[in-house]
């Protein structure tokens, strides 16, 4: 699924520490010391060197070991922690570089390593692979001593990647500068005011004049919807219109009109009245919703006395059933007054489903009261050595209180979040992954069963193990971990799941809210697992079903599957659920298994990366009878950094997402436009000529869409937001819009004329109507803004931007531009470096680019 190769992206990327000599000298080295640091008083710094290191793609850096303290630092006893690859090291006698588990890593001194004494520093030479961004180098370092192994002592890190960026930077800014350049500039009363753009759209009359004394006259069915609208308005008016069962006069008016689609909605906006019909709770809510997109900007800023609504006639239903976004709060914790945030900007755009990410690797985050390990332990990430967490991940650091490394939803969280949710005709799908990426899960039980031997309570402790503890399995997952798969031959393996089910089903009954399925995962279990299990051989000498460890694969999702059923659910899950492994003249080969093929399984599908044979994987899974979310990660995966830029951060192990690549998604023929490989160049189409296209069945197997953030590199709610916003609207447009002229039209010329036409009027929207609004909605987002396009042109600087109504802003003497430098207006005659900054109307700023003008003119 999503994290195939990310694994082999941060082992790799991240660094490839390795010692070549070390040197000491006593100058001292200026770095940003944290709480912890200074105690013990050390700093780090490292330089990029050389990224084309040997003319190959390497890089190599320079490791500055600064002591500030009082006591030197001696020439052995102890290891420096950090998260990211280390995959091998040039110079043992120095220093080694060991890989501990996961992406956790830690560097020792060597036989030859010499003390550093106070105010000293030494330096050291690292190589690794050619960085990318921002986000490829280690992080999280924390020293521990062999004296105290269970204490770590943060370390601050400071980076240089010096210029070797500039270069490739200026470059892209021109390749921005073009493809903005295509991009109309478009006047306000051109827009489309509804949004995401809906089936059938008329502006006509006058405005309605929306002021604290209009009321909500709803239907008794629409009681719900109406306090959301209510509530809703009163941002805007300052205070909330009252609801009422019937009234005349100038109102809004929710009316229930049968025989419409079960989200379908009409809005019809007019000086006296506003109407929305629909035959469903969900169809008046969206229309709600199109209503709130008509309000400007401003409205959403503070108290007006009085807003003015264009007057517009709309006939409106979604394309897709499911409009999904999953949220990762597992790898890295998001709390959760960011996960009601979340659901506030989906319910704007309309989408329905949140896909729940609370279980990894790196964390468990959901309580389950049974079950107090899972959150305890499971939920905790820290360097200790007594089980009561579990090792830090993605820069958690060493102690317990990382916000991203620590924490979890309680029971009343979770309720709280499911009631929000189902206000919002958003429904909650939770993912139980198993039974790889599970080592969250497996620690905490190891935990539990050690607590009750310890009270004598042996057959208890193994009630809810998931692994066998003599198992000597040898196994290395994508990302690095040894000790992350469930053993499904365990009864008690089963025990665990259906307690974490019933506990789940539980708390959604007492919410209220819908639960049609729970997704259980199903990803990136390496070869290896199981081979050692006794337990496991065991279950294939008594099962005659059961021949090898690849049958259990189908052996654990038959038993799954059948939970779910006896509980009125469905299982969902990725895309390897519903796959079988073949081997064919010695290759082995993923194909769709026919033994799941009609029990109603639900797979998102994110393999689809040009090169990799899965290309044409959704239309194989649909045509073969799977209910397919398109979960492609070549234009879904929000994580990934927008552009190859340094100052980008995100991974790119899967290519580069930006707003457009989900806009031009062609669901039903997505080969088509398939544009770029994963490093970001023109797709070579031959690649993809042969490959299985979607058939009148399989059309009707594509249930919808789904974008997920995976959160790796997002520590804070900042970072989560800068990747979620602006690329979720493209999401939602094309979940939610019509099937567009240009994805039907089969001449290429045409087809690109529309699609320009097109796509300028989406960039107008979003940049002039939907992140203005987004500034405030629900307290305001941290969308990311644009870089903008930059080249010289006749020995000036030109530049522009990708969003309409953002506004460029520059400096000539060095410094970084600000709100107040002045505004671009036209290509700018100054030589030497200019700095150019996008800022958004309320004031904030984007990503600085140097542009050097190096005319004489």
């Amino acid at each position: 699924m999503k994290k195939l190769t990310v694994g082999v992206w941060l082992l790799a990327q991240a660094m490839l520490m390795s010692c070549s000599q070390i040197s000491t000298d006593s100058a001292g080295v200026t770095a940003t010391n944290e709480a912890g640091a200074e105690t013990q008083g050390l700093g780090l710094k490292l330089e990029l060197a050389d990224n084309h290191y040997q003319n190959r793609a390497q890089s190599r850096s320079v490791l500055t070991i600064t002591n500030n303290g009082p006591e030197a630092l001696p020439a052995k006893g102890w290891k420096l922690y950090f998260n990211g690859g280390a995959l091998k090291s040039a110079d043992s006698t120095v220093a080694t570089v060991q890989h501990f588990n996961g992406d956790l890593h830690y560097l020792a001194p060597g036989p030859e390593f010499k003390e550093i004494a106070p105010g000293a520093s030494a330096t050291v030479e690292v190589l690794g692979r050619a960085v990318g961004n921002v986000s490829n180098f280690p992080v999280g370092f924390y020293i521990v001593y062999d004296a105290e192994p269970g204490k770590g002592i943060p370390v601050s890190l400071a980076i240089e990647p010096g210029d070797h960026f500039n270069e490739a930077t200026q470059q892209f800014a021109a390749k921005v500068y073009e493809a903005n350049a295509a991009i109309q500039n478009l006047p306000a009363t051109a827009l489309t005011k509804v949004f995401p753009t809906p089936v059938s759209y008329q502006e006509k009359g006058e405005p309605f004049v929306l002021d604290a004394k209009v009321t909500v006259v709803a239907d008794a069915d629409f009681r719900r919807e109406a306090e959301h609208l209510s509530e809703a308005l009163a941002t805007a008016t300052g205070q909330k219109p009252a609801i009422l069962g019937s009234a005349t006069g100038k109102a809004i008016f929710l009316k229930k009109k049968p025989g419409m689609g079960a989200e379908e909605y009409t809005l019809s906006v007019n000086p006296e009245r506003i109407e929305i019909t629909a035959s469903s709770p969900a169809g008046a809510f969206y229309g709600i919703q199109s209503l709130k997109t008509l309000l400007p900007a401003t409205a959403y800023a503070g108290k007006a006395a009085t807003v003015e609504v264009a007057g517009v006639e709309v006939k409106d239903a979604p394309r897709f059933g499911y409009r999904g976004f999953m949220m990762d709060m597992a790898r890295n914790f998001q709390p959760k007054s960011e996960v009601l945030k979340v659901l506030d900007v989906m319910a704007l755009y309309k989408m329905n489903k949140l896909h729940f990410h609370f279980s990894e690797d790196e964390g468990w985050r959901l309580e389950i009261r049974p079950l107090p390990e899972l959150t305890s332990v499971g939920g905790t990430r820290a360097h200790t050595t007594d089980g009561s967490s579990i090792v830090p991940s993605y820069g958690s650091g060493p102690d317990a209180g990382s916000k991203a490394g620590t924490g979890f939803y309680s029971r009343e969280d979770f309720i709280e979040i499911l009631k929000y949710a189902r206000d919002r005709h958003i429904e909650v799908i939770p993912e139980i992954e198993s039974p790889g990426h599970a080592r969250a899960a497996i620690k905490a039980m190891d935990a539990r069963y050690t607590r009750l031997v310890a009270e004598g309570k042996k057959e208890e402790a193994e009630r809810y193990l998931l692994r066998d503890l003599n198992d000597k399995s040898v196994y290395r997952s994508v990302q690095g971990w040894n000790d992350n798969i469930m053993d499904v031959s365990l009864p008690s393996t089963y025990n665990f799941l259906e307690t974490v089910v019933d506990e789940i089903v539980a708390m959604y009954k007492e919410a209220q809210a819908p639960l049609n399925t729970i997704h259980f995962g199903g990803d990136e279990v390496p070869g290896g697992v199981w081979e050692k299990s006794p337990s496991v051989q065991r279950l294939i000498s008594q099962n005659p079903a059961v021949k090898d460890t690849d049958d259990m694969w189908y052996y654990y999702f038959g038993k799954v599957n059948q939970m779910l059923q006896e509980r009125g659910l469905y299982l969902s899950g990725w895309e390897e659920i519903g796959l079988r492994k073949v081997v064919e003249n010695g290759k082995v080969n993923w194909v769709p298994n026919q033994q799941f093929a009609s029990e109603n399984f639900h797979v998102n599908v994110w393999k689809n990366s040009p090169g990799s044979g899965a290309e044409d994987l959704a239309y194989r899974m649909a045509n073969a009878g799977y209910k397919v979310i398109l979960t492609g990660v070549t234009h879904f995966y929000l994580d990934l950094a927008y552009n190859p830029t340094y100052s980008e951060p995100g991974l790119n192990w899967g290519g580069y997402v930006d707003i457009d690549k989900p806009f031009y998604f062609i669901p039903y023929d997505y080969l088509r436009n398939l544009k770029e490989d994963d490093r970001g160049n023109p797709l070579d189409r031959s690649i993809i000529k042969s490959k299985e296209a979607l058939t009148e069945k399989g059309k009707a197997n594509i249930v919808g869409i789904e974008a997920p953030l995976w959160s790796e590199t997002n520590k804070t709610a900042e970072d989560f937001e800068y990747k979620m916003l602006p690329k979720l609207l493209g999401v939602a447009e094309r979940a939610w819009a019509k099937d567009p002229d240009w994805a039907k039209e089969k001449d290429p010329a045409k087809s690109e004329k529309l699609y320009s036409q097109a796509w300028s009027g989406f960039i107008n929207v979003v940049g002039k109507r939907e992140l203005p609004r987004l500034d405030y909605y629900a307290g305001g987002y941290q969308y990311r803004i644009p870089t903008a396009g930059a080249k010289v042109v006749d020995g000036k600087v030109a530049a522009n931007v990708q969003f309409p109504g953002f506004t460029i802003r520059y400096t000539t003497d060095g410094t970084e531009p600000t709100a107040s430098s002045p505004a671009y207006s036209g290509p700018i005659t100054a030589t030497g470096a200019v700095k150019l900054r996008v800022f958004n109307a309320a004031g904030r700023g984007g990503h600085t680019i140097t542009v050097q003008n190096q005319s004489t003119m």
